[in-house]
């Protein structure tokens, strides 16, 4: 079996993919540079895809620049030390992005004959993207049964989450049962010039919560 998956260098993509090979699927990975701030996360997907022993690897050049409306793909700063518990969206929300990722992952998989799509989007221990939620890929999968040659004639396309109502601390937990090596992955989303991690932002504090949770030590962590 085929399947799509949404690489992207971090823990969640990761593992995600890596439960995607324990079920028995083989592996074809996207990876879209959006514009993102820097390429260390671009790195590091590959340095996962490698790991993980993929069939191919993709990688598009997507520039989401010209659109703005996130920290992430223009000079504003990225929040430091923000209340995870706030209700508010931050402004490292990427304006529809993981709709846009599903959108070519879909494509993609069209052209493969593959029917199943991996993103390891989680709705637990997150910074509140309206896009990481259950709602989303519900109706995600509803526009491919009928935005698609392949679901017009009959297919059905299977968007897999296998973390989105997981804890921090959970994904961690399988990914390590699963053997995953946590050195090869980026999280941080301002990191230093050698890609060192900030320590403030929401994805550095996320995981720190999650490793120190899981009651194991994160190797990019000296």
């Amino acid at each position: 079996m085929n399947a799509v998956v949404l690489l992207s260098g971090g823990l969640d993509s990761y593992t995600a993919a890596a439960i995607a090979r324990s079920e028995g699927f083989s592996l074809y990975a996207l990876t879209i540079n959006y514009g993102q701030r820097h390429a260390h996360e671009l790195a590091a997907a590959r340095r996962v895809a490698a790991a993980l022993g993929v069939v191919r690897r993709h990688e598009l050049t997507l520039d989401l620049r010209g659109i703005g409306g996130s920290a992430l793909t223009s000079d504003v700063p990225v929040p430091r030390d923000r209340d995870l518990a706030a209700v508010d969206i931050p402004s490292t929300y990427v304006p529809a992005r993981n709709t846009i990722f599903l959108a070519i992952a879909l494509g993609w998989a069209e052209t493969l004959d593959a029917r199943d799509l991996f993103i390891g989007v989680n709705a637990l221990d997150y910074s509140g993207y309206p896009d990481c939620r259950p709602e989303f890929i519900t109706a995600f999968e509803s526009l491919a049964a009928v935005a698609t040659r392949a679901g017009v004639e009959g297919a059905r396309f299977h968007i897999h989450t296998p973390l989105i109502t997981l804890s921090k601390a959970e994904i961690i937990r399988r990914g390590l049962a699963l053997g995953l090596d946590y050195r090869l992955t980026h999280s941080c989303y301002d990191p230093g010039p050698a890609g060192q991690p900030c320590g403030h932002c929401d994805s550095c504090v996320l995981r720190a919560k999650g490793f120190a949770e899981a009651g194991a030590r994160d190797p990019l962590v000296r």
